[in-house]
């Protein structure tokens, strides 16, 4: 029987889709918020469906406990730019008030599938399979990555956001002596100040206590991706850790001895923090003693084509759908612009045009790049949330405008990711009538969607 962990802060709804869901077969075991998971043994959890925003905090935070389960979210207030966030942090579904048990059972079926296919290519693809560059720079990764995999100390991975840091990390772990013992991931940059400590070095004492991610990796490796948003008393602590386990085992906060390799990321220089005092000094020489830089994508030249053209495939074989090819022009947009958002951008723009594509080409408007409005942003640079709605926004009206004659509002909606009943609210906040024309024949949906 599959088991659910349902969070919703609303009791009653709660108690509703735990009935509907109870019907349908599944285990269903209710929370109201993330402080019950203390309690909730997670390795006998199959899938977690939780509200997007919960007392403690966005559901997103989630992600780094969850390791290895499927995420869904629902939410009351739909919003398009906070639905592509959370799958971009790794949600696996997007649902939005109010949805009956079958809509739920059907997230659920396709979270199970998408985690029965993943766990597949990670068996048979090798993390370095899935690095894809022939450009000098990543051939110079690589054999990095084969001679450090060798060594038992920690390391720092550098690069900009989206340039696949966290592979280079599976990589190095995949190749290590460690390789059958636990990779555990956080980023820390998703975890509140006042519990980083406790997430990383366990909480409480006796019978309460409860185990961190340092104790969770015993024997194998600690990813601490965004490692500059630690405080600073969890960097003591980690250098602590750092310097047990450089002479024999770390003890964590149980007394427990523990055998960590630690590997770090960030995509910022951390020197000017360490001279603002907002980083440890010797924890940075620590760390700084042996370092991978991730070249970003713009500096791979022809790389950028390959690698589009190889996570076209596997997004096809994710999404189910058949296998597509990137236009001429389509490939030399690809090639001109500079992907600021590295490989991350890439994939996402590309699995938005297989989503969108009706046939088996993918044309360079359905990538949605613009040349003239996307300059490179350095590291230390961040769009802000006012840009992100209106870019997202420019592309809905767009997209509407575009197809509403040839499509009806459940194509639309369709194609678009979202509900019918989101489609018609954004229509009417953005001022976008439903286009009639005398020679259509009246289409069957409702006009409120």
């Amino acid at each position: 029987m599959r088991r659910v962990l349902l969070l919703d802060p609303d009791v009653a709804r709660r108690d509703r889709i735990s009935h509907g869901l109870t019907e349908k077969g599944l285990l269903v075991i209710g929370i109201g918020d993330r402080d019950g998971l203390a309690s909730i043994d997670l390795s006998g959890i199959d899938v977690v469906v939780s509200k997007v925003d919960l007392p403690s905090g966005p559901a997103t935070r989630l992600r780094d406990r969850l390791v290895g389960l499927p995420l869904i979210l629902f939410t009351e207030d739909p919003n398009l730019r906070r639905a592509v966030e959370a799958m971009q942090q790794g949600a696996s579904d997007y649902l939005v008030l109010p949805f009956d048990a079958d809509e739920l059972i059907a997230a659920i079926s396709r979270s199970f599938e998408r985690a029965a296919s993943a766990r597949s290519d990670e068996r048979s693809q090798p993390a370095m399979a899935m690095m894809v560059g022939h450009c000098p720079a990543m051939l110079d990764l690589f054999q990095r990555i084969q001679t450090l995999a060798e060594t038992p100390g920690s390391l720092l991975i550098q690069g900009e956001s989206g340039s696949g840091k966290e592979l280079v990390a599976r990589a190095v772990h995949a190749a290590s002596r460690r390789r059958a013992r636990p990779l555990i991931s956080l980023n820390c940059a998703t975890i509140p100040a006042s519990l980083i400590e406790a997430e990383l070095f366990g909480d409480g004492a006796g019978g309460d206590y409860r185990r961190g991610l340092v104790e969770a990796a015993d024997e194998g490796t600690l990813f601490l991706d965004e490692i500059s948003a630690l405080t600073l008393e969890a960097q003591a602590r980690l250098l602590q850790l750092l310097q047990d386990n450089a002479r024999t085992a770390a003890r964590t906060g149980n007394g427990w001895n523990v055998d960590v390799r630690v590997i770090a990321a960030t995509h910022r220089d951390l020197r000017p923090l360490v001279e603002a005092g907002r980083f440890l000094e010797p924890l940075y020489v620590r760390l700084n003693a042996t370092t991978l830089t991730v070249p970003p994508l713009r500096e791979r030249g022809h790389d950028v084509v390959e690698l589009a053209c190889w996570l076209l495939r596997r997004i096809c074989h994710k999404l189910s759908k058949p296998e597509m090819t990137l236009s001429e022009a389509a490939l030399a947009a690809i090639g001109r612009y500079d992907w600021p958002g590295n490989v991350r951008e890439l994939e996402n723009a590309l699995e938005r045009a297989v989503i969108l594509c009706d046939g088996s080409v993918i044309e360079a408007e359905l990538l949605a790049i613009d040349h003239t409005k996307a300059p490179h942003r350095s590291s230390q640079s961040y769009p802000d949330e006012a840009e992100t709605e209106t870019s997202l926004e420019g592309y809905f009206v767009k997209f509407v405008l575009e197809h509403q004659d040839a499509l009806t509002e459940t194509e639309l909606a369709n194609k678009l990711g979202i509900s019918r009943k989101s489609l018609w609210e954004r229509r009417q906040r953005l001022n976008i009538p439903r286009k009639r024309t005398g020679t259509r024949a009246p289409r069957r949906d409702s006009e409120h969607g």
